[in-house]
C-alpha cells in the first residue's frame, strides 16, 4: 500500500507542520506515515510504527479511550465524512531532559476520510491537536466560576440570614439593598430609589432631624460613622437602633458604595437609662453598704482579737479530713514546730487519732451533734525529746455550717491540767486518803 504513493509525497506530507498521522482504510487501521510534528509530539520513532495496527503502535490507555478512537473510525469508514473525537487523555513519557516520567497531555483528534477517484475510501488523515493547556485553563476557569458563585451563594445566604439589619447604599447615599432581616423588623419593603430615613415615621420624629444632619455630614466626609435612633417595629413600637456605616473605595480611593448594620439595641438602652435614673439612690445604698461593711470588718477584727488572745485552744478544721484553717497561739504552743495551717489533724497531730480525738471529730463531722468532754488527758509527744508530756482539758467540739450544710468543726479546749492536779493532791491529803 505504502508504494502507491508518490516519492514526493513523503517530503511534502512530512514536513507539514502540524500533528498529522495516515491511517489505512482496513479494519487494523494500519499506520501509512506520519508527519515529523506528529512524531516530536508522540515521542514515536516512524520506523517504530509505520506497517503496524494502530492500536499495537500507539496503545490505548483503558478500555473506554480505545472505544472512542474505534468508534471514531469507524464512523469515518460508514458514513465517509469527517468526525471529530470527544478528547481524550494520553499520556506521553517524557524525555531526560524534561525530567523523565509521564507528563498529563490531553488531545482533540478529527478523522478526515481520504477518498480514491471512485469515492471508495483509501486513507483516514488523523489531526491531533495538543489542547491540554487549553483544558486545564478550562477547567481552572471552571473551578474558578465554581467557587466564585459558591462564594456568591455564601455571602447572599449570610446576608440573607444575620440576625441584624443589614443594607447598602450608593455613594450619595441612597439604599440599593436591605436584607429579610430589615424587611421582617420594619414590615417596610422600600424601593431602592427612596430614601428610608425620609419614609413617614419610620424614624421617631425626635430623632429624624438630628440623623438627617449627621448622615449628611458623614456622606460629606467619606468616613465611617454610626447613629443610635429610633426606629418604629413592624408592631408599631418605637426601638432603639445603633447603625454603622462604612464606606467602600476603589484602588483608585473612589467610594464606591455605603455598607450599613443595624442592631436592636432597645433593652440595653432601657436598662441603661433606669441604672442612671437609680443612680443617687444607688450611691447612699452604696455609702451604707460601706458603712455596714465597715462596720462587719470591725467585728471580725474584734473576733479575730479575741480569739488570739483567748487563753483558751481555738482551732476551726475545715472538712471530713479536719483541714486546720485557723489556730490562735496557745493551740499552736501545743504542737511547737508544727505546721498546722492547711494541714489536717491526721498529718500533724498523729497522738490525736491514737488516743481517740479524730474519732470524735469524724461524728461530730457526720451527725452534726456537738461534743462536750470534760477534764479529758492528752499526751503530747515532743518530737525533739521524744517524751510524752500528758495535758488535761475541757474540750468543746462544734460543727460549722454554711448555707445549711456542716463544712467543719470549730475547737474549744480549757487547759485544767493545773485545777485537775491541784484537786488530786488535795484529796491526797485528806486524812484517810490513800
Amino acid at each position: 500500500m505504502a508504494s502507491a504513493i508518490p516519492v514526493a509525497y513523503h517530503s511534502l506530507f512530512r514536513s507539514l507542520p502540524e500533528n498529522f498521522l495516515l491511517i489505512g482504510a482496513d479494519a487494523a487501521a494500519t499506520i501509512i506515515d506520519n508527519t515529523d510534528s506528529h512524531v516530536a509530539v508522540s515521542m514515536q520513532k516512524r520506523e517504530n510504527v509505520v506497517g503496524k495496527p494502530f492500536f499495537e503502535a500507539f496503545p490505548a490507555t483503558d478500555a473506554a479511550s480505545a472505544a472512542i478512537i474505534q468508534t471514531s473510525h469507524n464512523h469515518v469508514r460508514q458514513h465517509l465524512e469527517p468526525h471529530v473525537m470527544p478528547l481524550i487523555r494520553y499520556d506521553l513519557e517524557q524525555s531526560a531532559e524534561q525530567g523523565g516520567g509521564l507528563q498529563e497531555l490531553y488531545w482533540q483528534a478529527t478523522h478526515y476520510p481520504i477518498l480514491d477517484e471512485q469515492g471508495q475510501l483509501q486513507f483516514i488523515l488523523q489531526r491531533t491537536q495538543d489542547v491540554t493547556e487549553q483544558h486545564l485553563t478550562a477547567l481552572e476557569a471552571t473551578r474558578v466560576a465554581r467557587e466564585l458563585a459558591e462564594t456568591q451563594q455564601r455571602n447572599t445566604f449570610i446576608l440573607e440570614n444575620l440576625p441584624v439589619m443589614v443594607w447598602t447604599t450608593r455613594p450619595d447615599g441612597t439604599p440599593d439593598y436591605y436584607n429579610p432581616r430589615w424587611e421582617s423588623f420594619t414590615g417596610v419593603s422600600l424601593s431602592p430609589n427612596g430614601e428610608w430615613q425620609e419614609t413617614p415615621g419610620l424614624v421617631h420624629p425626635d430623632d429624624a432631624a438630628r440623623m438627617a444632619t449627621e448622615v449628611a455630614q458623614a456622606i460629606a466626609a467619606g468616613h465611617e460613622y454610626q447613629l443610635e435612633f429610633r426606629l418604629r417595629r413592624h408592631d408599631g413600637q418605637y426601638r432603639w437602633v445603633l447603625a454603622r456605616n462604612v464606606p467602600r473605595h476603589n484602588e483608585q480611593g473612589e467610594l464606591t458604595m455605603w455598607v450599613g448594620s443595624g442592631t436592636d439595641i432597645h433593652d440595653q438602652k432601657m436598662l441603661v437609662q433606669e441604672l442612671l435614673e437609680t443612680n443617687e439612690q444607688q450611691a447612699l445604698l452604696s455609702e451604707q453598704a460601706y458603712q455596714a461593711q465597715r462596720q462587719t470588718q470591725r467585728q471580725r477584727e474584734s473576733l479575730y482579737d479575741l480569739f488570739m488572745q483567748a487563753p483558751a485552744l481555738i482551732a476551726i478544721a475545715r472538712g471530713p479530713e479536719h483541714r486546720h484553717e485557723f489556730v490562735n497561739p496557745p493551740y499552736q504552743a501545743l504542737f511547737p514546730d508544727r505546721e498546722l495551717l492547711g494541714r489536717s489533724v491526721a498529718e500533724v497531730i498523729p497522738e490525736a487519732e491514737r488516743q481517740g480525738f479524730t474519732a470524735i471529730l469524724d461524728r461530730v463531722y457526720q451527725s452534726g451533734e456537738p461534743f462536750f468532754g470534760p477534764e479529758m488527758p492528752f499526751s503530747v509527744l515532743d518530737p525533739q525529746t521524744g517524751r510524752q508530756t500528758e495535758r488535761i482539758f475541757n474540750v468543746t467540739y462544734q460543727p460549722v455550717r454554711e448555707n445549711g450544710q456542716i463544712v467543719g468543726i470549730s475547737q474549744f479546749s480549757y487547759d485544767v491540767t493545773e485545777l485537775v492536779l491541784a484537786r488530786r493532791a488535795l484529796a491526797e491529803s485528806r486524812p484517810g486518803a490513800q
